[in-house]
């Protein structure tokens, strides 16, 4: 897989407002077991800082901005996320780190596991010696 996959989600345009809508196998490529959402991080804060060794996650923007670093271990790709019916696919053994969130963002994260700590990499070099 690609480093990172940036999908477009159906958007229901209307004079009263917007409608995104997301589902799994259909714009997700795997059933969703989880959802949580970052908000509230102070200014020159990151987040994330890990990479996942079953666990596949997709972020959108909800609202506001922020970067999504990844790094496989060969290549870096940064993705600024801005736009609630776009989200960014992140493949295991990624490294991520979420960095420089606008003033209000929020951080929606569909994930493909139920958390399990076993499941994180958590030491960057504990991660290049998983994927060399």
């Amino acid at each position: 897989m690609e480093l990172g996959k940036i999908i477009d989600l159906p958007r229901i345009t209307d004079p009263r407002g917007n409608l995104t809508v997301a589902e799994q196998f259909v714009h997700i490529p795997f059933e969703i077991r989880r959802v949580y959402w970052i908000y509230d991080v102070p200014a020159g804060e990151g987040r994330g800082g890990h990479a996942h060794k079953h666990c596949r996650s997709f972020i959108v923007a909800a609202n506001g901005s922020f970067d999504v670093h990844l790094d496989n271990g060969k290549e870096r790709r940064i993705y600024h996320l801005n736009h609630p019916y776009q989200g960014l696919l992140v493949d295991t053994y990624t490294w991520r780190t979420i960095e420089d969130f606008s003033s209000g963002s929020v951080c929606l994260v569909l994930a493909s596991d139920e958390f399990t700590e076993d499941d994180y990499i958590r030491d960057y070099s504990e991660f290049l010696a998983c994927v060399r």
